[in-house]
């Protein structure tokens, strides 16, 4: 490589890094890639390859390493979500993937529990079909018809239902109607506890837990089911053709499966303790601060940390704390509103916390 290679950088472009204490999130640009996975990105970015045997082979390593059937690789987890509908639609029947979104004379139906609706319900309906939202197990068997192409479920409110994942799978499974789950910000854990349940596939963001590169996603399941979604994406010439997942990406993610069947999570989990204890003992130092742990949901696995106070006593306000915390050098981004500050340590890096912890210090003892 050439000394005198040159490249820009966020700051040569006018844009301000930031130290993540929010979670996940793609406006926050997901979660920072593995050294593996970066070294898989580059090496697979300088030989050519044909895409459809590098998925099958691909699909066939995931498979192995993550204890199910199958696995593909696509260009998100939303990407994802419409590959697996316009699967659950049109099948391979060329003519009907041609049509797609228009659905005509189609299964267009895709049932799903009503506190199950979410934003991401877009990337289902791009396909053409529309929403039947049931609430009862009654509800689910009495809305099936000849119409009904895919159940959906979101994992983060698969407890809140009153039909379980198993109930959905095994409903599904008697009219033959595959059960799809939404899990993005969800551990891939082995063996995978949504498989268990029955459905026929499950879909997480590759820039999420995994630390894959962030345009790409990750689907388990039934191997007919996955390679019909292959077949209804990029790089064949159906309704997911812009949902482009280069080789890179398919490379880099399949490195970060790999990973994280090696990754020490318990150590992991345990060093997220410690940053909290960190800039937990920081700003209990002040009056009235309290600083309690709470549990993660199915979503940004991970313990978060409230920072609550009495505004009136420390003369200012979370929101005010939040607005420096985002405005300062170095930038730091954290959630929370009138009630107090949350913090995430799942995207901090090393040392990162004794940052977190001077800003607090620095905002809290100013007024």
């Amino acid at each position: 490589m050439s000394d005198d290679l040159r490249f820009p950088t966020y700051e040569s472009i006018g844009i301000r890094p930031l130290i993540n204490c929010v979670g996940t999130l793609t406006i926050l640009s997901g979660s920072r890639i593995l050294p593996e996975v970066q070294q898989a990105m580059v090496e697979a970015s300088n030989r050519y390859v044909q895409i459809d045997e590098l998925m099958e082979a691909v699909g066939a390593r995931i498979a192995e390493v993550m204890q199910c059937e199958w696995g593909l690789i696509t260009c998100g987890c939303a990407a994802a979500m419409t590959q697996v509908t316009a699967a659950c639609v049109a099948g391979t029947d060329r003519e009907k993937m041609n049509r797609l979104p228009d659905t005509t004379g189609m299964k267009n139906e895709v049932i799903v529990q009503a506190n199950h609706r979410q934003g991401y319900d877009l990337a289902v309906q791009a396909v053409g079909v529309h929403f039947v939202e049931v609430t009862t197990k009654a509800d689910l068997e009495a809305a099936i018809n000849e119409h009904t192409a895919m159940l959906l479920i979101f994992g983060d409110a698969a407890e809140r239902g009153e039909i379980s994942v198993a109930e959905m799978a095994e409903i599904g499974h008697t009219h033959d109607i595959p059960s799809f789950v939404d899990a993005a910000a969800e551990r891939p854990d082995v063996p995978n506890w949504y498989l268990e349940q029955g459905v026929d596939a499950v879909a997480y963001s590759g820039g999420k837990c995994l630390r894959g590169p962030q345009a790409s996603g990750l689907v388990l399941g039934r191997k007919k089911l996955l390679q019909t979604a292959f077949a209804n994406g990029a790089p064949h010439h159906s309704l997911g053709r812009p949902m482009k997942a280069g080789k890179e990406e398919i490379m880099g993610l399949l490195a970060a499966v790999e990973q994280w069947v090696e990754r020490d999570h318990e150590a992991e989990w345990r060093e997220w303790g410690r940053r909290l204890e960190v800039i937990s003992e920081a700003v209990t130092q002040f009056p009235s601060v309290t600083t309690p742990i709470r549990q993660p949901g199915r979503s940004n696995v991970a313990p978060h940390m409230s920072i609550q106070w009495d505004a009136d006593q420390l003369g200012i306000a979370p929101p005010e704390v939040k607005r420096q915390l985002s405005e300062g050098d170095p930038r730091i981004e954290v959630s929370g509103g009138e009630d107090g500050l949350t913090i995430n340590p799942y995207m901090m890096e090393e040392n990162e916390e004794r940052i977190v912890a001077r800003r607090l210090m620095q905002i809290l003892g100013s007024v």
